[in-house]
């Protein structure tokens, strides 16, 4: 017999070979370092497979080796001792998710952390890793999710099933937007259905998880929301696997017709806590020393953001993901790419921040690729050439620095500029509704405000839905149906501002 057909021959034979019933695949451990664990004899496990270790302990496989398979520790103690047995389930990794986890704060594991028991009833195992939805199932992004924000509903508004990056420095409002955008699911008058909130906090100090927590609590938000911590102060394990727990709760709720929101705060952290991760497994390093599937990682967990199809129950999933820049600079290795994997940015800048604009949002660097798809009729309407005066004032205000001469309509486009940055400014946790964000872009796109006083715009803002609703009940409700304004009703809503706006002059 010849070689090749021996060979064959062996082949056939070794694949008619099954398993004995109730024979369990054991390895043992063969060293520990840095809750990374080394197994020999896992000779069935697969990647990304659940383990368990005697002592009842979870791992994660995350190598598998010629000789060995390398597995990530599941637990804050990983004193595990070599020589002890490591059984493999055969299952992946998953969390059991239910209605009862609104209104918790728990760890990727569901174990809660708020300090209260937590039982759950009828729950369905979610694994923590999933194919994305493919493009047969998915439908247009064209529902709104609504943040409250003015400069981000009228400039980069955000659909339901959408991936927006939100990118900037430290202390520049990143968390205070998403927030913002949980927040404003509560209102009672949105014409949308509700939206299920989960707020994933990774390598955060728990001080700063709390404050959040203890805010959505008193705005009565927290009553939709889930929130999963990986904070700073536990293993680099809980930090990677945080957002894709929170994802699975996600989907959860989308396969069950619902619209759900998961904020990653943030994945700069994420990819971090990977780094670290996969520099023990002894993977090789690239570019600013992270692995090369980098990007794979957070390309998989992103891609399960979605709207589904009626016919698949018409759910949705929309992620915002945050990223950390240092200096400014979204050229850098991960901020780029996140860019690449998301439908669009908002950029904060330091510098609008310290200046005073809040929310710091940068009109030219900032792009949605949902657009105006995701807006009501009347708010694209009034929002459509928004965009074009900024970035005209922008940098007319740069150019105008040095010198004094101007034109009466470089003046005038500068005049008018500077009233629409005061009406975008916005207090942090005070989102606006629909009606209220197109009466004030109106009011400062159409150069209504030209001659309010600029430190008088912000009272012109805080009066103006009261004027309306006490002396143009007919036009405040003809504006509420949120349908494109006819010229007749411009008109109306114009002469209502003007009136209002003779008195603060």
């Amino acid at each position: 017999m010849k070689a090749e057909d021996l060979v064959r021959e062996i082949e056939r034979k070794l694949g008619k070979v099954t398993a004995e019933p109730g024979v369990a695949n054991v390895g043992r451990i063969a060293s520990v370092a840095d809750g990374i664990v080394r197994v020999e004899g896992l000779s069935r496990a697969g990647f990304g497979e659940e383990v368990e270790f005697e002592d009842g302990r979870r791992g994660l496989v995350m190598n598998l080796d010629e000789d060995f398979a390398s597995v990530l520790v599941l637990a804050e103690n990983t004193d595990l001792a070599e020589g002890s047995e490591v059984k493999s389930t055969g299952r992946p990794l998953s969390l059991s998710v239910s209605e009862d986890l609104l209104g918790r704060v728990i760890d990727p594991f569901g174990t809660p952390l708020d300090g209260k028991p937590l039982t759950i009833t009828n729950g369905t195992d979610m694994a923590l890793e999933r194919i994305a939805p493919g493009v047969t199932k998915r439908a247009p992004v064209e529902v709104p999710l609504k943040t409250g924000v003015k400069v981000v509903d009228a400039l980069t508004p955000i659909g339901r099933g959408q991936r927006q990056l939100i990118v900037g420095d430290r202390n520049t409002g990143k968390t205070a937007f998403t927030v913002d955008t949980i927040i404003n699911q509560r209102a009672k008058d949105l014409d949308l259905p509700q939206v299920i909130c989960i707020y994933c906090a990774i390598g955060q100090k728990r001080g700063s998880i709390a404050r959040t927590v203890a805010k959505l609590q008193e705005e009565g938000a927290l009553g939709f929301t889930v929130v999963v911590v990986g904070s700073a102060s536990t293993p680099a394990a809980m930090q990677y696997l945080a957002p894709f727990a929170a994802c699975a709760i996600g989907e959860y709720f989308m396969e069950h017709g619902r619209d759900a929101l998961v904020v990653y705060d943030d994945l700069s952290r994420h990819a971090w806590a990977y780094r670290q991760i996969s520099l023990l497994l002894g993977r090789p390093a690239g570019r600013e020393a992270y692995p090369g599937d980098i990007f794979y990682l957070h390309s998989r967990l992103l891609e399960r953001a979605a709207r589904l199809s009626t016919a698949n129950g018409g759910g949705s999933l929309t992620a915002l993901p945050v990223i950390q820049t240092q200096a400014g600079d979204i050229s850098a290795y991960i901020p780029t790419n996140v860019i690449s994997i998301t439908d669009g940015q908002i950029y904060l800048e330091s510098d609008l921040f310290n200046s005073g604009v809040r929310p710091a949002v940068n009109a030219g660097l900032s792009v949605s690729r949902v657009g105006g798809k995701a807006q009501s009729k009347a708010l694209r309407q009034v929002s459509g050439l928004l965009r074009l005066e900024l970035a005209q004032y922008q940098s007319l205000a740069a150019f105008s620095q040095f010198g004094s001469d101007l034109d009466e309509a470089t003046q005038k486009r500068i005049t008018r500029g500077k009233r629409i940055v005061e009406i975008l400014k916005q207090a942090q946790f005070s989102p606006m509704a629909d009606l209220a964000q197109t009466v004030s872009i109106h009011a400062a796109g159409a150069g209504l405000l030209d001659n309010v006083p600029v430190e008088r715009v912000a009272e012109f803002e805080r009066r103006i839905m009261d004027h309306l609703r006490t002396g143009h009940a007919a036009l405040c409700a003809k504006l509420a149906t949120a349908a494109r304004m006819d010229d007749e009703t411009l008109r109306e809503l114009g002469e209502a501002i003007t009136d209002l706006a003779r008195t603060l002059l």
